[in-house]
């Protein structure tokens, strides 16, 4: 018995051992295998381990979808809340490594997948918030860069012209050898890493320094010099090499990066550069023109002037009078001529041109030299007149400004996220309108800008009631939604904005009401919040006509001509009045092709100043 129970407990106590002792190598295993599992991870050892049935496709998120279909030129659906631009997103890198895989990395990690099956764009969707952005084959066809944004919200009309007058890229082996060093560069820092491969990298360092030299001296296809395509041949097989070579994706990927940061660092010192050139030609008036006023002063002043003989009609108020400020000669020479063409009668108009001390005596021959059927033309230094208010200050002429207005476009929603338009209002110089014409009752102010093609008689009989300035409203632009740059002044939210161009101004009701005193006190307040009088124009403009706005019918007057490439033809040619709001001037070089003939067709074409001078070509 006691024999019996002394064997017993052996028996028992062995399988118990072994149990813990399976038990604290499996927590050993545990532990060492935690620790291993980063260490994997921080070495970048996980890269080595593939799945066999990877394929890239499978990694194609919708961030690298658009990048792709960018870099293809593809077009893309996308929404407007997603309007962020993908190629900058790409050049900055993921974090979580959804855009960071290439083409080299695709070779490495698995199955190739046909170009077709990763560059198919999207299917169109129902949602009415996606638009559809187009590739850009005529800049008709949309407003709307790749970002989804406008061209002009950004650049304004520059924009729209750059595209108008984009050329086809000729010099396709100037193309293709800034491709393959493009390429190159992206490779040769990897490559120069490896001891392997040294005679490889002095190769690629030698063709990245032949095509550097060789685009150095040449801009164009004709520049290269004979033996090019021998020098591409052999850089497009080092390039062939270095691609079969495996190599660290991560180094390759930072180059191209570094390589895209500053070729679009380049192409946005250029567009700004182009935008201001642009603006520039905008500004500054064309070296013809400039002759024709050199010439007409320096002929002014040798030849003798007699007295106006239609100088009694100047301050009849029961005429026509119709008012331009204008520093241009022939501008303003079109809009007298373009109206006293279509004029019933011509014998009752009398024109009041105030000009700049500079161009003064220009017009002043000009007019003198023309005939105007029988119209009466008078032509007003604004630097030299003589008012009571402005005793102490010179007055300098200020021309009529324009403001770019973006906005949604909802009614077409094809042409892009946002509209602009140019909206024309009084300068400083319109509200001394009664000061200067104290014996006119009502005046038709016109713009340098614009071309009548009707008779305007039927203008003179509007009863406008107690109402001061006849405009065309622009109510696309409601003074609610400039509640922020109107500032806390009592308005009417729902009104609409005016347009200058074509205005009826009531002088008795003008005086009456006191307009230019209302303009003169809102200048003041809101200078001192815009920081400037220019900025501060529009909202005065707005304010001060308030509740005193005759609204003229819409047909009256075809705007957008100096700034939209997409105007009817057949609107065009039945409008009584043409406007070239916008910076694409008539008389620029830059205005819009197609509209320039109906401007240049009131031009004496047969004077022979502007044969001298070179307007005609």
């Amino acid at each position: 018995m006691k024999s019996g129970g002394l064997g017993a407990v052996p028996s028992y106590g062995v399988p118990a051992k072994r149990r813990w002792r399976g038990f604290v190598i499996a927590v050993l295993g545990l532990v060492i295998l935690s620790m291993l599992v980063p260490l994997v991870f921080l070495l970048g050892l996980h890269n080595g381990f593939h799945s066999p049935g990877y394929i890239y496709e499978q990694r194609n998120t919708p961030s690298t979808q658009k990048v792709i279909e960018t870099f293809d030129r593809h077009d893309v659906s996308h929404n407007e809340d997603q309007s962020e631009d993908v190629m900058k997103s790409y050049t900055r890198g993921d974090k979580n490594g959804t855009i960071k895989r290439g083409a080299n990395e695709e070779k490495h990690r698995g199955v190739k997948v046909p170009p077709k099956a990763v560059l198919q764009p999207p299917p169109p969707s129902n949602n009415p918030k996606v638009v559809r952005t187009e590739q850009v084959t005529h800049p008709k066809t949309s407003s709307a860069d790749e970002n989804g944004k406008s061209c002009e919200l950004t650049y304004g009309s520059y924009c729209l012209w750059q595209q108008e007058h984009r050329e086809v890229m000729k010099d396709a082996m100037v193309k293709k050898l800034k491709d393959q060093l493009f390429v190159a560069r992206s490779y040769y820092p990897s490559i120069a890493k490896l001891p392997a491969q040294d005679k490889l990298s002095r190769e690629l360092k030698q063709n990245i320094q032949e095509l550097e030299h060789m685009l150095s001296e040449s801009s164009t296809d004709a520049d290269l010099p004979p033996h090019v395509e021998t020098k591409s041949e052999k850089m497009e097989v080092a390039i062939a090499k270095a691609k079969s070579v495996p190599v660290v994706c991560d180094n390759v990927d930072k180059k191209l990066r570094q390589i895209y940061d500053l070729t679009e660092d380049e192409a946005d010192f250029h567009m700004k550069q182009s935008a201001f050139l642009y603006k520039l030609n905008v500004l500054t008036m064309p070296k013809s023109f400039h002759c024709l006023a050199l010439k007409l002063t320096v002929e002014y002043f040798k030849s003798s002037h007699d007295e106006d003989a239609d100088s009694e009609k100047f301050e009849d108020s029961s005429l026509h009078h119709y008012v331009i400020f204008s520093n241009n000669v022939l501008a303003a020479s079109v809009v007298i001529n373009s109206t006293v063409t279509h004029a019933k009668v011509s014998r009752n108009q009398v024109f009041h041109v105030l000009s700049d001390g500079q161009n003064y005596y220009a017009m002043k021959l000009w007019f003198k030299m023309n005939n105007y059927g029988e119209a009466a033309v008078q032509v007003l230094n604004v630097e030299h007149l003589e008012m009571d208010s402005l005793k102490d200050n010179q007055l300098q002429l200020s021309l009529p400004e324009e403001f770019r207005v973006s906005f949604r476009n909802n009614d077409n929603p094809s042409m892009g996220q946002f509209r602009t338009e140019y909206v024309s209002i009084f300068s400083h110089s319109h509200y001394l309108l009664p000061d200067i014409f104290r014996k006119l009752k009502k005046v038709i102010v016109l713009d340098d800008d614009v071309v009548i093609q009707q008779d305007l008689s039927a203008l003179w009989n509007l009863d406008m009631g107690d109402k001061v300035n006849g405009a065309v409203q622009f109510c696309s632009v409601r003074l609610g939604q400039l509640k922020s740059y109107l500032g806390e002044k009592g308005f009417n939210h729902n009104s609409c904005a005016w347009m200058s161009g074509l205005n009826i101004i009531n002088l008795v009701k003008w005086r009456e009401f006191g307009i230019t005193q209302t303009y003169k006190r809102l200048i003041k307040e809101l200078s001192v919040q815009k920081g400037s009088t220019i900025a501060a124009a529009w909202p005065a403009s707005l304010l001060a006509f308030e509740n005193k706005i005759y609204p003229l019918n819409e047909s009256w007057v075809r705007s957008g001509l100096g700034h939209d490439y997409n105007v009817d033809s057949n609107s065009i040619k039945t409008a009584p009045v043409l406007h070239y709001n916008g910076k694409m001037k008539p008389w620029l070089d830059l205005g819009i092709p197609n509209y320039k003939s109906y401007w240049k067709k009131f031009l004496n074409k047969e004077n022979q100043l502007l044969s001298e001078c070179n307007v005609n070509s």
